[in-house]
């Protein structure tokens, strides 16, 4: 393990210079992987932390975090403790936060984010986006069942009124990029006929099984970079996220077969696959071997064209994260909240 006390870069990790980079529409770069910290609901933040601390000695410099994973907190700990060492300087970090659901009233959101900010020990944040594009709400560690009494579809009325504050937050040179997360094209359609700042990123459910092609290469087209959340299909992810239809990306053949003429993990492969087509993927773990692993993927020797070409034919439109807690009163099931037909829901 590496000497964390002293944050020493590790002697197996990987030169960051060498990580891949993604440009942003307003010229700045942003690592092509990065690790997510949602650590389910049986991951302590602890670990977590620690694990932050160890990916940036082993080379990260991409950390995804969020408000509504109950880790800021910590993870700010070890930021901190990162930065005091200097190890890193603060301008080659990346670090994200999202806004949760239930901080969506214009009142909320600076606060939110100054929380988050605290949380985190920073001074400013590179990347803030808007979790999910709805207000609904739900508890931690709830089934698939739970609902949020006061559910309701999307409003872009009431998206714009928490765009315009996050809009603020770059005005104030407290956030450097802002974003979305779990977007729809319909959505993005009228963000950015609207939007003053328009979303340096859109960050969605991509992997192997679940390709999105039509909303990859619509934000590629419009200047929006795909950030890839579950890029392994998410084998760890809650019991309220698994359906009995779900098919498991690291268990398909072409991803296996690729796996054995490489000599690595299969997971390696849905991580190696999602940077060579262009999406910036944050895989999670918590284990050193794996995230090692997965950020050699993207420095390593690339897929072949076949192999590429190979892994676009497996997909089965498999959305692992269907976000039925999400769903309001009179909504007949998750496609409402995706806007399936190309129009967006309401009641």
């Amino acid at each position: 393990m590496a000497n964390i006390s002293t944050f020493t870069i590790a002697s197996d990790g990987v030169d960051p210079a060498l990580v891949p980079t993604r440009t942003l529409w307003s010229g700045t770069q942003i690592p092509a992987v990065g690790l997510g910290t949602f650590g389910s609901d049986s991951i302590s933040g602890e670990a977590v932390a620690a694990a932050v601390k160890e990916a940036i000695a082993v080379g990260y410099r991409h950390i995804d975090c969020a408000a509504v994973y109950g880790n800021e907190h910590l993870i700010g700990e070890s930021l901190r403790e990162v930065l005091a060492s200097g190890l890193v300087r603060r301008e080659e970090l990346w670090v994200t936060s999202k806004l949760w659901n239930d901080k969506h009233a214009e009142a909320d959101v600076i606060p939110a984010f100054q929380k988050s900010l605290q949380d985190l020990q920073l001074d400013y944040l590179d990347l803030y986006l808007i979790h999910w594009p709805f207000p609904n709400h739900h508890d931690p560690g709830v089934d698939v069942n739970a609902r949020d009494p006061y559910a309701v579809p999307y409003s872009h009325e009431n998206y714009m009124k928490t765009w315009r504050q996050l809009e603020k937050l770059v005005d104030m040179g407290l956030v450097k990029h802002i974003g979305t997360s779990n977007m729809t094209q319909p959505k993005l359609d009228l963000l950015l006929r609207d939007a003053r700042i328009k979303p340096a990123v859109n960050e969605m459910e991509l992997h192997p099984h679940f390709q999105q092609p039509a909303l990859f290469q619509y934000c590629l087209d419009n200047g929006i970079v795909p950030i890839g959340y579950s890029p392994i299909g998410s084998p760890a992810r809650p019991p309220r996220d698994t359906t009995p239809e779900d098919t498991v990306d690291i268990e398909d053949p072409v991803i296996v077969a690729i796996a054995q003429r490489l000599g690595v993990h299969p997971a390696v492969v849905c991580v190696k696959w999602a940077v060579q087509r262009g999406q910036v993927p944050i895989p999670f773990s918590t284990k050193r071997r794996n995230f090692l692993s997965n950020l050699q993927a993207a420095v390593s020797a690339p897929l072949t064209d076949e192999e590429m070409a190979a892994i676009a034919n497996i997909d089965k439109n498999c959305r692992l994260i269907k976000g039925q807690v999400f769903l309001w009163e009179g909504a007949e099931s998750w496609e409402a909240l995706w806007d399936m037909d190309g129009v967006i829901a309401s009641k």
